[in-house]
């Protein structure tokens, strides 16, 4: 098991998700825990886009990793969105992405929130398991592929 398997819902993770931008991307995401964990839209919206302004969330290889602090936040939550068409995300490798995994913590995390940064780059960084993410044929095989895997 890994640290992400207890914090990544089924209905937090979708296949083949259409966008528009990295913005429209977290407008959208903001929707999906303000359903999924009753976080409100904006405040993750407005998270996520400060961090993305100092510095782009893209690891290169396809892969975004957003993430954020929020205030009243009372657990660690996620989401990972496989996205239909890549979106430009300032990649350091140029390329846009298609694989978002994004991070939310409770304002006063602790160490935890960089054990599971550092659990997903490690993860995003085997190229087999990027090609079986991109191959999975829906949502829940994407969540059985990262809930499953073992670090």
């Amino acid at each position: 098991m890994n640290l992400i398997t207890p914090l990544l819902k089924p209905v937090n993770v979708l296949a083949d998700f259409e966008t528009s931008s990295k913005k429209r991307l977290f407008e959208q995401a903001g929707l999906m825990f303000l359903s999924s964990d009753a976080v409100p839209a904006a405040e993750v919206f407005e998270s996520l886009f400060s961090r993305e302004k100092l510095g782009s969330t893209a690891l290169g290889y396809g892969i975004a990793i957003p993430h954020g602090r929020i205030k009243h936040l009372k657990e660690t939550a996620c989401a990972f969105i496989r996205l239909k068409t890549p979106t430009d995300f300032d990649a350091p490798d140029n390329q846009p992405v298609d694989l978002v995994f994004i991070l939310l913590a409770p304002a006063a995390a602790t160490d935890i929130h960089l054990q599971i940064l550092g659990e997903l780059a490690a993860m995003f960084s085997d190229e087999e398991f990027r090609a079986k993410l991109r191959a999975a044929p829906d949502a829940a095989a994407l969540h059985r592929l990262i809930t499953e895997r073992v670090p």
